[in-house]
């Protein structure tokens, strides 16, 4: 379901249409957009009857930067490429 929020940036998919999709039950679809919006991953907004999902990329960001930032067993500098590179730039 990320995944297809990626490739759907910035304009979003509906609740309904990730579901179809994704052939998932909408109550299902609705319960985890809820877990991934909690854990700063998604975001939506109302437009009229409808709910547009948007994955949060700085949200995917900052998690992938909180998971590399004590790996490999204390060699820093192995994941030090990866951590520059994710880091915000300002």
């Amino acid at each position: 379901m990320f995944r297809l929020l990626v490739r759907h940036e910035p304009d979003g998919m509906a609740a309904g249409d990730i579901a179809r999709q994704l052939d998932v039950p909408q109550n299902t679809m609705s319960a985890h957009l809820g877990i991934l919006a909690r854990a700063g991953l998604v975001r939506s907004e109302r437009h009229s009857r409808s709910i547009i999902y948007r994955a949060d990329l700085d949200g995917l960001r900052a998690l992938m930067l909180f998971l590399v930032k004590d790996c490999c067993a204390g060699n820093a500098e192995l994941c030090a490429p990866l951590v520059a590179e994710l880091a915000p730039c300002c």
